[in-house]
């Protein structure tokens, strides 16, 4: 089989799932879920696991970039607190990536008879920065995109959605990340077996029933206020009602499964739209990296061009004023009777003669008053003939 990333036919290139989501949201869990899932079904995926500060992870790592980080020396050396160190440690780490994806391609076409993987699994750090502000977020998920059909799985904890300002809060987190990665997104409400993710589902795509949610928050002095009147100031009630209409775009975008990561609910619906998100990856969002990518690609030449430009005007205005000086032509050199022959006994070197020099300067200087003479001279004799 060829390699993954030149020849080998996108269908069967695997598919990169970046598990992302706040802390405590249940990511190494739901990694630990699919993972044995896929191990079941005799289709054990390729593990890279990106976070640093983790004590002990449920599942085993092909990568892991505790092997080549160290977290709290990141921390000590460069006197940072957790969540900088976390950051740095992944900023150190994305200057590998290049041979990451080497691994992943070799494993995408083995020659050696192993068995080609199907699906590549990332864990992330409960740091949503990483992947919203942070350079290193973004060349992971570039480099990844580039070889591999990569989706998102923004996973949220669904117990602590149940009031409308904890769903909008995670629903722009969400947006965020869509918007900056560019990637087709799962939401995947976890933690089903404790709370029913259809009340979120529903909020996504009626919007009268999140109005009815919104006054029963604002009614339950949800947003504050005195009590017993309920309401608090209206402005968080505004908010999130000018929010929902924003995101009604964005949710049409967006493939929502409700998943139990303790008890495997769920996870069939998840891999479902999985497969769905990797076509639509393959038919929409890869012309468009492939556009962007040849748009750097253009800039850079064109930057490269004008350089080039610049360089070759700068040669011609110095080769210009060469010749102007009676300096930049070898021939003028060989013609000239100030030339001085190597194999003249009778060579002195003007630069070590400071003598020689200082008389020819005295004798420039004493010419220039003679001729200043003689101009004052004829100067005079025209005013007595005028007189």
């Amino acid at each position: 089989m060829a390699s993954a990333s030149t020849s080998t036919p996108a269908g069967n290139k695997p598919t990169a799932i970046v598990c992302v989501g706040m802390a405590g949201s249940g990511k190494t869990t739901f990694m630990q879920r699919i993972n044995a899932h896929l191990h079941a079904q005799k289709e054990p995926p390729y593990v890279i696991n990106l976070d640093p500060a983790v004590l002990n992870v449920p599942f085993e790592s092909n990568i892991d970039i505790r092997d080549s980080v160290n977290y709290k020396e990141v921390m000590k050396q460069y006197n940072l607190g957790p969540n900088g160190g976390i950051l740095t440690s992944l900023n150190l780490f994305a200057t590998k990536i290049d041979q990451i994806v080497g691994l992943l391609e070799k494993r995408a076409s083995p020659e050696d008879g192993k068995k080609t993987i199907k699906n590549i699994l990332v864990d992330t750090p409960g740091q949503i920065e990483v992947f919203v502000w942070s350079a290193s977020g973004q060349i992971l998920l570039e480099s990844l995109a580039s070889s591999f059909p990569t989706v998102i799985a923004y996973i949220i904890d669904t117990p602590r959605t149940g009031s409308t300002s904890t769903f909008m809060s995670n629903m722009l987190y969400a947006c965020s990340i869509l918007y900056k990665t560019k990637l087709p997104m799962i939401l995947v409400f976890n933690k089903a077996d404790v709370k029913n993710p259809s009340f979120a589902k529903e909020w996504m795509t009626d919007y009268d029933a999140f109005q009815e949610a919104l006054r029963a928050d604002e009614e339950g002095n949800a947003f504050g206020g005195v009590e017993g009147e309920g309401g608090g100031s209206g402005y968080m009630s505004s908010l999130l009602n000018s929010m929902s209409l924003m995101l009604e775009e964005f949710y049409a975008h967006l493939s929502v499964v409700g998943v139990s990561a303790m008890t495997g609910q769920g996870i069939d619906e998840f891999f479902a739209a999985v497969q769905k998100k990797t076509e639509e990856f393959k038919s929409d969002y890869l012309p468009e990296l492939e556009r962007r990518r040849d748009e750097r690609e253009d800039l850079k030449r064109k930057a490269r061009e004008k350089e080039l430009d610049k360089m070759m005007k700068g040669m011609s205005m110095d080769t210009g004023k060469a010749k102007a000086s009676g300096t930049g032509d070898a021939s003028d050199e060989e013609d000239s009777d100030d030339v001085i022959s190597d194999d003249d006994d009778n060579f002195v070197d003007d630069e070590t003669d400071r003598e020689g020099l200082q008389a020819r300067y005295e004798a420039a200087a004493q010419g220039e008053d003679e001729s200043m003479m003689e101009e004052a001279s004829f100067a005079k004799y025209l005013h007595t003939q005028r007189q």
